[in-house]
């Protein structure tokens, strides 16, 4: 890997990553999704997300949860290279991918300071908007509103009207 891109951490490494940005004074910042085909609203949300002030951690869903929510056929690009793109944007510091149907477990893991969330979200709406509380963070929604997607990208290129 290039040292241009952001590290990608391992399940393991996530822990001490959190504790090291702590530990520099930095707060740390986690957003997460699927980055399956990049488009302008996940540029945004990042941005937003690292606009919070602090380290900004992304967490990618694996392959095979990324199939569980959006369906067969999905991810078209698979998570090391998702990670790998991810990593690659100059407002992300580190990437990890995770495997469990939600990130409440970085969650519990990394004890973000903020648990940036897209604009489909309200902060009422966030599925681990009270572990993100009990564990002394503070849910913040970012980015553009909801115009872009990569479901509705697919969709337009299988029916060739892009």
């Amino acid at each position: 890997m290039s040292e241009l891109l952001a590290p990608i951490l391992s399940h393991e490494e996530v822990a001490d990553f959190a504790v090291i940005t702590r530990s520099r004074g930095s707060k740390l910042i986690l957003a997460n999704g699927c980055f399956d085909l990049i488009h302008a609203g996940h540029i945004r949300y990042l941005i937003g997300a690292k606009s919070l002030g602090g380290t900004l951690l992304v967490a990618i869903n694996s392959d095979e949860q990324v199939r569980k929510l959006k369906g067969n056929g999905r991810p078209v690009v698979p998570q090391n290279e998702r990670a790998e793109v991810v990593a690659a944007f100059r407002c992300v510091d580190a990437v990890t991918i995770f495997d469990q149907p939600t990130v409440a477990e970085i969650i519990r893991l990394v004890r973000p300071d903020f648990h940036a969330k897209g604009t489909d979200y309200t902060t009422g709406t966030v599925p681990e908007r009270d572990i993100v509380r009990e564990c002394g963070g503070e849910v913040a929604i970012v980015g553009d509103p909801k115009d872009h997607s990569s479901s509705i990208l697919f969709a337009t290129l299988r029916r060739g009207s892009v």
